[in-house]
């Protein structure tokens, strides 16, 4: 079971540090030697040693400190430990080293040095523009005219006017840029809650939301970060409606945006890894299986160089999302036995991420361990994950998983033979998927199924399975029913019973028969 984060914000700040971090932090600190700073010295070590927060262990540790001291010396080590990994990250970072630029100018302005000031605007505004920060250029602007407008600056006409038409295109820029990222946030949030469109009502709700959300200007789009938004846009209204070829698409030009300014990846290297992790779940839900080894590999390689490395952020990413894509890859071949045998591994790295790591990303890993376990018929290891899901309290948070791991734990009852709870079992998921809008005609076919099996031998159950079967094959091109299969492959569990082979056996069968057919 995953740990909970971390309760205290500067002792997860402090836990976040690497060792050049916390060596710089020191000197820093060291530096001004005030009595304070030192006592602040006392409280990072002692946070640093403790492997979880515990004030009391703390007040303990920190005996000439009392309680009301403590938490003024946390504010004073938390602003500290700030300005360190600002002056440690300026260079490595282009935000902070604008930020710098134009906390310089505004020194400068203050000072009465105007030219000067106008001077390092200028040069910033050439970095801000080779790096595509258009939100630094609306700032360094207006510092720019606040000059020119209130002082003689000797700047010609030609420069004033240049600056007054350069104002208007960023300005309209930024409100492209502001529509398309908070449709695509608004997009992601929905699937974060929903899930995939469930009917004909999900699927008109977004269409309508997402083709009135689109910039009036749509002609006007762009520059780097309007192709970003609207990329993304694009994939997450794909991904809802199970589009999965647009979602293909536009993954892969959310991607090829990168390659076409390589400057970029550096400037925007989470984009860069959201979209890999994007176009390999494309290539999973298509079932591309070269295109999917191939981006793999790159996204491994990636993974191993110096931007990659560069930030928490980035490793954690980096790692979660290839260790999904890897299990996607056992569970689209059947290898759940192979799959299974990395679970500790993706867990142990989970672990050491958790400072880091959402509660939605456990819910999906959750997800995929079961699905894994379920395959390779482990079903009590499978009922261990799925209680996970199922007895988490976050109100609201993938609604499609917590109808999933339902019905999943309860074909692992029914594989286990556990009688006595199937009937009320039953009862309770079919409520809970009624209530959450989630029923489609596979699922009543599911329910409807294992409620007619109580009334049937052993012996006469396989024509019933062929029956299911039939009654549910002819679904797999439909859309919204589609979407149950994405979730779980309930198909090949009942080819698994009809044709008396292991679910693996099934699933690597149509593998192979699908790779050689591409």
């Amino acid at each position: 079971m995953m740990p909970n984060l971390f309760s205290d914000t500067l002792f997860q700040l402090v836990h976040s540090l690497e060792k050049a971090e916390k060596r710089h932090f020191k000197l820093y600190i060291k530096r001004s030697s005030a009595k304070e700073d030192l006592k602040i010295i006392r409280l990072f070590d002692a946070l640093d040693k403790l492997a979880d927060y515990d004030e009391k262990v703390l007040l303990k540790t920190l005996k000439d400190i009392s309680k009301p001291q403590l938490a003024n010396l946390k504010t004073h080590l938390y602003k500290q430990l700030l300005a360190s990994l600002r002056l440690l990250k300026t260079n490595e970072n282009i935000d902070l080293k604008l930020s710098e630029h134009l906390d310089n100018a505004r020194l400068l302005y203050n000072k009465g040095l105007k030219i000067q000031s106008l001077h390092i605007l200028e040069k910033a505004k050439e970095v801000a523009r080779a790096h595509q920060k258009m939100n630094f250029l609306v700032q360094a602007i207006s510092l720019e005219k606040k000059i020119e407008t209130l002082h003689i600056t000797r700047s010609t006409l030609e420069k004033t006017e240049l600056l007054a038409e350069e104002a208007l295109e960023i300005s309209a820029h930024i409100d492209r840029v502001t529509k398309l990222s908070n449709l695509a946030l608004l997009l992601y949030r929905w699937y974060v809650k929903n899930g995939h469109a469930r009917n004909v009502e999900d699927e008109k709700d977004i269409r309508s939301f997402f083709k009135s959300s689109l910039p009036k200007d749509g002609d006007a789009i762009n520059g780097f970060y309007e192709k970003l938004y609207l990329y993304q846009s694009y994939c997450w209204y794909a991904f809802i409606r199970q589009d999965f070829l647009m979602y293909y698409r536009y993954s892969q030009k959310w991607i090829d945006l990168f390659y076409e300014d390589e400057v970029m990846m550096s400037v925007e290297t989470g984009h860069y890894i959201k979209g890999m992790h994007n176009l390999l779940n494309a290539h999973f839900d298509l079932r591309n299986f070269k295109a999917f080894q191939k981006t793999l590999d790159q996204f491994e390689a990636f993974a191993k160089t110096p931007v990659a490395q560069q930030h928490d952020n980035f490793r954690t990413h980096t790692s979660i999302y290839i260790n999904s894509a890897k299990i996607n890859q056992f569970l689209m071949k059947g290898d759940f036995k192979e799959g299974i045998a990395i679970v500790p591994e993706v867990e142990a790295k989970l672990h050491e991420y958790s400072l880091f790591v959402d509660t939605h990303r456990i819910v999906v890993f959750n997800y995929k361990f079961a699905s894994l376990y379920f395959g390779a018929g482990e079903y009590h290891k499978a009922i261990d994950y799925l209680h996970m899901i199922i007895n988490d309290n976050q109100q609201g948070l993938r609604n499609d998983l917590q109808c999933y791991a339902r019905l999943m734990h309860l074909l692992c009852h029914y594989e286990i033979g556990n009688e006595e709870i199937l009937e009320s079992l039953i009862k309770s998921v079919y409520r809970f998927f009624a209530r959450m809008k989630n029923l489609t005609i596979v699922e009543e076919a599911i329910f409807t199924f294992l409620r007619h099996s109580f009334n049937v031998k052993a012996k006469f159950l396989k024509p019933e399975l062929e029956q299911f079967l039939k009654k549910i094959k002819h679904l797999e091109k439909n859309r919204f029913e589609t979407r149950s299969f994405a979730y779980l492959d309930v198909i090949s569990w009942v080819e698994s019973k009809v044709y008396e082979k292991p679910m693996s056996e099934i699933i690597h069968a149509k593998y192979m028969k699908s790779r050689h057919r591409r």
